[in-house]
């Protein structure tokens, strides 16, 4: 089953919580805190395997959770980090982040890989908060909690020739003899339901990979047939092949076949017409195809091959021309102009930190950072709350309550814990 996209969760792992213990032990005085630090939670990331053709793998799985980092102990011994999560994928994977529409990653190459999702640091032991002010912190950090985020997860085969056309104008029969693919071929519209990849041989020994897309037809572009569904595999294509049935054996005009598929490919995405053309005349064995021929290369003006899929008349003269414009067409990045995420930069992004709302009574405060300080608090001591204090009334929140006119003894409402409001 071919499958070229899915939409996922990714979960990264938690980091560890640190450890508040103390040394204890005989004949060392004054033995200070010597609890360690949490491990770091598991990444998310996406790896290319070569072996791997259609994303099925990950169809019926919908959330993918990487295992939280170790906990910190006693004796100054800090947690283990987790592993990794490795999602293989095939060659010509592109990972979208749904929320913020980023490109997280590209990846055309065997062993590529990205971090998708990154795991949380692990919280710090009461020795990482040790200073001459407080050698003896009574208190720890619990670990940081990882990302979590909705993929999309789409392949867009690596082609260097793509052939697009009408139903049933021979493109699976063109595929099937300059390469070893196997088409499934009969004689009813959209026989291809998937993408066929083949390994074409010039014969001057050069090669080349060749994709036959399903047929398209008028409206694809707004999801009439299966158009819109595989357009997207034209995008990597370095030289665009089509496909005309010249003997208007169905009753098309082929002119207005041309121009329609153009049309098609121009609304889905306008950079593919900036790629490089060839018309392929095929079916240039039947009697009604040398006057169309005549007519469609006067009106056109461009080269136009004819050729005969099913007798091969022709098909060596087109490869060698293929071969001539790959050798002169550099490969292009998909996505050289978008706009790539920073894992390490979006991860700590400088937005507005918190907003605040007024339910009823209750103050609300909202905020990624906010809930993150809070995640991390191990309210366990008198001293980590204190510390929590500090760290909201440096954000500015307290003034920002006062400004809306917060009293003493009000409720202050941070996702599920409420605190009293005290000046």
């Amino acid at each position: 089953m071919f499958i070229d996209e899915v939409i996922i969760e990714l979960n990264a792992g938690r980091g560890g919580n640190g450890c508040m213990a103390f040394r204890r032990e005989k004949y060392v005085e004054m033995g200070g805190p010597f609890g360690g630090n949490g491990g770091h939670g598991g990444n998310i990331i996406f790896e290319v395997d070569e072996g791997l053709n259609t994303l099925i793998d990950l169809r019926y799985k919908k959330i993918y959770k990487a295992k939280q980092g170790a906990h910190g102990e006693g004796k100054g011994c800090n947690g283990k980090n987790a592993e990794d999560l490795i999602i293989k994928v095939p060659v010509g994977t592109v990972i979208t982040d749904i929320d913020t529409n980023l490109i997280i990653g590209d990846l055309t190459k065997n062993g590529d890989r990205v971090i998708a999702a990154n795991g949380g640091r692990g919280g710090r032991g009461n020795m990482a908060f040790a200073t001459r002010a407080n050698p003896a912190p009574a208190f720890c950090e619990n670990g940081e909690p990882g990302e979590v985020k909705k993929v999309k997860v789409e392949l867009k085969l690596l082609a260097d020739v793509g052939l697009v056309g009408m139903p049933s104008v021979g493109k699976s029969t063109f595929i099937s003899k300059i390469s070893a693919a196997k088409p499934k071929i009969a004689a009813y519209h959209f026989t291809t339901l998937t993408p066929n990849l083949g390994v074409v041989k010039t014969t001057d020994n050069r090669s080349f990979v060749v994709a036959d897309l399903p047929g398209l037809i008028e409206g694809a572009s707004l999801g009439e047939g299966l158009g819109d569904k595989f357009l997207k595999h034209i995008e990597r294509t370095r030289v665009i092949a089509h496909i005309i049935d010249m003997s208007a054996f169905e009753g098309r005009d082929p002119i207005e076949d041309y121009k329609v598929i153009n049309k098609e490919l121009e609304n889905f995405n306008k950079k593919i017409m900036d790629k490089p053309q060839i018309i392929i005349a095929n079916k240039m064995d039947m009697e009604s195809s040398s006057e169309n021929f005549k007519k469609f290369t006067s009106e056109i003006g461009i080269p136009v091959y004819p050729i005969s899929a099913i007798t091969g008349e022709g098909i060596d003269k087109v490869l060698i021309h293929l071969a001539d414009m790959l050798d002169k067409i550099e490969k292009q990045p998909l996505y050289e102009d978008e706009k790539f995420e920073s894992h390490v930069l979006y991860k700590f992004k400088k937005e507005q930190p918190y907003r605040i709302e007024k339910q009823g009574d209750t103050f609300v405060v909202i905020g990624d950072e906010i809930e993150k300080i809070l995640k991390m608090t191990w309210f366990a001591s008198d001293e980590a709350f204190r510390r929590f204090s500090k760290k909201l009334r440096r954000l500015g929140i307290d003034d920002k309550l006062k400004e809306m006119g917060i009293k003493e003894g009000d409720t202050v409402r941070i996702l599920d814990y409420e605190f009293e409001y005290k000046d």
